[in-house]
């Protein structure tokens, strides 16, 4: 089965339906793009991925080794320690913290000595200390905020709190990783570097990628596969040639034909 295999999701808030009976499969390796008009539920989709809400109906799995885990009900932090993490539209960082500390947080729920291990400071607990502060340490250098890691993330530019932002998410050590708006308020430089981090990223960690994108020359450069969400519904999935001529997208997102992006 695919890595990620969404049937039938839909999620209401009273009257309203906010994600309709949407299907979508992701292949492990694969970097897919979400994109709609604004209000559209991508972002709503990303939240029951993700625990942050509970479907109505239909189902979320996850293919984890031999297994498959139905993610829908669990709560956010059982889905990440199944491998699932992601960013946010509106950035989520502990601003009171250390850039370095916002990485090393995320990695904790990884760790395996115990309790005892690290009131006593035994042994266990020094090596995979050290360990944990070494790879946090190349997670900031492939951002560029090596230079930067005793900073307050507060203190950062907004383009430098998105890439903490996605090295925090690496630090969890996921296979899918789900990226909202990436490039959300950056100019068109960090939004090139950002699309070669994107690209990077996946074949280095071996990540699949799922990402909410309004910037299309950034979703035609990288995405291998697309879905289209609309007032809820899917209208569309396909390669980016495709989906980029399909009228019913170009009628209800693109505006016009984006045969050049």
């Amino acid at each position: 089965m695919p890595l990620l295999k969404v049937d039938k999701l839909t999620k209401s808030f009273g009257g309203l339906t906010a994600v309709s009976n949407v299907s979508i499969d992701i292949n492990k390796g694969e970097l897919v793009g979400l994109i709609g008009p604004n209000g559209a539920g991508k972002t709503t989709l990303f939240n029951l991925l993700t625990g942050v809400y509970v479907p109505s109906s239909g189902s979320i799995a996850l293919k984890k080794n031999a297994a498959t885990i139905e993610l829908g009900g669990k709560k956010p932090y059982h889905v990440t320690k199944e491998g699932l993490a992601r960013t946010f539209q509106n950035i989520r960082l502990f601003k009171d913290l250390t850039v370095m500390d916002n990485v090393r947080i995320a990695m904790h729920q990884n760790v395996k000595y115990g309790l005892v291990s690290a009131f006593l400071h035994f042994n266990k607990y020094h090596k995979e200390e050290d360990e944990l502060k070494a790879e946090a340490e190349r997670l900031l250098e492939i951002f560029h905020l090596s230079h930067k890691k005793m900073e307050l993330a507060r203190n950062l530019p907004y383009g430098e709190q998105r890439h903490l932002e996605i090295a925090r998410a690496l630090a969890t050590k996921p296979s899918l990783l789900l990226l909202d708006e990436p490039a959300a308020g950056m100019n068109p430089y960090e939004t090139a570097a950002l699309t070669e981090i994107i690209g990077w990223i996946r074949n280095e960690f071996g990540l699949t990628i799922l990402l909410i994108e309004h910037d299309m020359s950034l979703v035609m450069k990288i995405c291998e596969r697309i879905y289209v969400l609309d007032y809820g519904m899917l209208i569309a999935s396909g390669e980016p040639n495709k989906i980029k001529k399909n009228k019913r997208v170009i009628e209800a997102y693109l505006g016009e034909d984006v045969s050049n992006a």
